[in-house]
């Protein structure tokens, strides 16, 4: 009989385990204990889902320029990209509609919230060329050699495992695809964000150069933030 409640407990237990619960977990699983710093910087913490309309502030363009980063990113109609950290798709449905009916747009998220939040977006504004995913704090689950472009606007330096995420974002790109990255200026005391939110151009190499990649071009045009282009080169310890 206790057997058989044991059971019974086990079943109605994992029927009314929520899908953000189960993910959750399956992540935990997955990833493996989070460093505090990494190449002597403290990470910032992932940015709660619950800030997401600070995402598509009014003010977003007049204070960081996003067409601009959007112009200087030359995306191709037909391209496959990546929103990385997509979070609510500010950016992702800007890069639907760059790629075009023929191209595609990888959108990562580790927040269901945040994919859900994305989903509602995509559907009220009828894009069909995006695929939410949601990834694992080590892991975005992008197929292999599958993109042209992969973007992270505000968000390497919250990446809890970088080791991890730039060899997976590696393996994500094809021959001749970019790894950009933009990141508000720790160099500038005058851009007006919490310096565990920055980032400076010298310690972005030193963490993206170890790990393959080959900076090929910067855009410094941005009013608050770096723009910058790596090439994805023969990763230490490859074949």
């Amino acid at each position: 009989m206790n057997r058989i409640v044991a059971v019974f407990v086990v079943v109605l237990t994992g029927w009314a385990m929520s899908p953000r619960t189960a993910a959750a977990q399956q992540a935990d699983l997955a990833d493996p204990p989070s460093p505090t710093h990494y190449m002597g910087r403290e990470i910032a913490r992932t940015m709660h889902f619950s800030g997401a309309p600070w995402l598509v502030r009014e003010s977003r363009q007049r204070e960081e320029d996003c067409r601009m980063l959007l112009e200087a990113l030359e995306i191709r109609p037909g391209q496959k990209v990546c929103d990385m950290g997509c979070g609510n798709g500010f950016y992702t449905l800007a890069l639907a509609r760059l790629v075009g009916p023929t191209g595609l747009v990888y959108a990562v998220d580790i927040q269901p919230e945040m994919l859900r939040l994305l989903r509602a977006r995509l559907t009220e504004e009828r894009v069909k060329n995006v695929r939410p995913l949601l990834g694992t704090a080590s892991d975005p689950r992008l197929p292999s050699e599958s993109c042209d472009l992969v973007l992270c606007v505000d968000v390497y330096h919250e990446f809890s495992h970088p080791a991890e995420m730039l060899a997976r974002m590696h393996d994500s790109l094809r021959d001749g695809g970019r790894l950009v990255l933009a990141e508000f200026r720790g160099e500038d005391p005058a851009v007006p964000i919490k310096p565990l939110h920055k980032m400076t151009k010298a310690q972005v190499r030193a963490e993206l150069e170890p790990a393959g990649f080959r900076l090929v071009r910067e855009f410094d045009r941005l009013p608050w933030q770096h723009l910058l282009f790596f090439s994805p080169e023969e990763r230490p310890g490859q074949p």
